[in-house]
């Protein structure tokens, strides 16, 4: 039995499609839509709309952007030659909130999966190959921890360090505030492994 008419099971169905949103969170997004002003509500929608027909990838590194190139690929002041490979643009938000990171980005829009049938065909991998023939002295490989993160790290390594271009991965260990008998064996050998000298 239907507790709401169909314009409103619709809306619920539509918002709870969206990565990470329950039924019970698509229930309350749609009853606040719904409570919103007119106005309020076309301006979300002109949003949405203008955001879809407009944003596009990077020319340069990928990433999703609203030109031809990002504000960091087009930027001066970044470091050309050094370019940090992440599964996609929320990684490479993460990374440019640290503030410490001058080079540039290449986004793969996912990592290489073979029992989810991705492999290097389906990820960015012939836009980076294609800016490595410019002059670029260091690819740091910032894929996830994940099993799918290190086959993409360990198949881009193999891929690139004929080149002659410097391959780095970044550190991976014991998170701040993290308890020791908590953390898993590989993560605390990563740790050991990547220490440094205080």
């Amino acid at each position: 039995m239907d507790y709401y008419s169909a314009k409103i099971t619709a809306l619920i169905d539509e918002l709870s499609r969206l990565p990470g949103i329950g039924a019970k969170s698509a229930g309350r997004l749609a009853f606040h839509l719904l409570n919103l002003p007119q106005e309020d509500v076309d301006r979300l929608t002109d949003t949405i709309q203008q955001a879809k027909r407009t944003v596009c990838y990077c020319e340069e590194c990928c990433t999703l952007t609203d030109s031809k190139l990002c504000p960091i690929c087009a930027s001066p002041a970044r470091d050309h030659t050094q370019i940090m490979v992440v599964e996609n643009t929320r990684d490479l938000a993460a990374y440019e909130k640290t503030g410490k990171y001058n080079g540039v980005y290449h986004v793969l829009h996912g990592a290489i999966s073979p029992a989810l049938g991705i492999g290097p065909a389906d990820i960015k991998l012939k836009e980076l190959m294609k800016r490595l023939q410019g002059d670029v002295s260091e690819v740091i490989i910032a894929t996830n921890s994940s099993l799918e993160g290190e086959t993409t790290a360990m198949y881009l390594s193999k891929l690139i360090k004929p080149t002659g271009i410097k391959v780095t991965r970044i550190a991976s260990g014991v998170p701040v505030g993290g308890d020791l008998e908590y953390i898993d064996e590989v993560t605390l050998l990563r740790a050991l492994e990547g220490r440094t000298q205080l």
